[in-house]
């Protein structure tokens, strides 16, 4: 079930959605445990390998996977799973985009997060045919970082038509980073909900107390807009509210895809 007919790139699918939001809620589940990483695979993926970043400590910490199937290959990133992640989103002064020549600034916590996994991430990629399709998908900071992946992917590998869905995700560029994206990458998806306040993260106009510095801040292109409330700020944001809002859309898909492996899925609300 979850294979070529959850995976569509032309417009912003919702079993697309489904079944991608269900693979980084994995991500969180191998950073979870740290003793081994263990987390679960759906049928007919394998996985590819599984990579690192550093976060504002400087220690590596497990930050994804890439898993392929025979339809697909798929690039998820796991969102802040410690305290130590969010002092690295608010380090919201600019940097420049070091992978694509000229094309702008971006958040530098993001992007020095996304930099420190960028060798590990080419390497896995560099053991795939670019055969099948290229999903790249994360939810809050994992979004962030599929975007600064996703530029640097379809201008400095074989992958060059990415298809990206993200979660709840922050800005991460000025409008030049954004102009370059929007032209480079055929396909992004950005389901946000209206109620959630870490897509409205950084400002549009940020002033670093650090800098002194204005710093200007745009979305990527792809806005899926959702409304939901879940009683509370964090709620709103969780990946899993995001899951339970597509899955009631269509809610057999949802039942059918998680089935197997059993668990592999968050929690479906009655």
């Amino acid at each position: 079930m979850a294979g070529k007919g959850y995976l569509r790139g032309q417009e912003p699918d919702i079993q697309s959605a489904i079944f991608l939001a269900a693979v980084c809620g994995q991500t969180y589940i191998q950073f979870t445990n740290k003793e081994d990483g263990l987390f679960l695979v759906p049928r007919t993926y394998s996985l590819v390998g599984e990579f690192s970043a550093k976060a504002y400590d400087n220690r590596p910490e497990r930050f994804g996977f890439i898993i392929a199937s025979e339809q697909s290959i798929i690039l998820a990133f796991r969102g802040s799973g410690s305290a130590v992640d969010w002092v690295s989103d608010f380090i919201a002064q600019q940097t420049p985009y070091r992978p694509v020549k000229n094309a702008g600034l971006t958040h530098k916590g993001f992007t020095d997060i996304y930099m420190s996994a960028r060798d590990d991430v080419f390497s896995l990629l560099n053991q795939l045919e670019p055969n099948r399709p290229l999903f790249i998908t994360g939810h809050s900071l994992g979004g962030s970082l599929a975007t600064l992946a996703a530029l640097d992917i379809a201008r400095n590998t074989a992958f060059t038509a990415p298809i990206v869905y993200t979660f709840g995700a922050p800005r991460v560029g000025d409008p030049k980073f954004v102009q370059t994206y929007n032209y480079s990458v055929p396909t992004h998806w950005r389901f946000q909900n209206e109620f959630d306040i870490v897509p409205h993260l950084p400002p549009l106009v940020y002033q670093s107390p650090k800098t002194k510095g204005n710093y200007f801040y745009l979305h990527v292109k792809g806005e899926v807009l959702r409304a939901f409330k879940m009683g509370s700020v964090s709620s709103n944001h969780i990946l899993s509210s995001y899951f339970n809002d597509l899955a009631k859309e269509q809610p057999e898909v949802a039942a059918a895809l998680c089935a197997e492996p059993p668990g592999w899925c968050p929690a479906i609300d009655p």
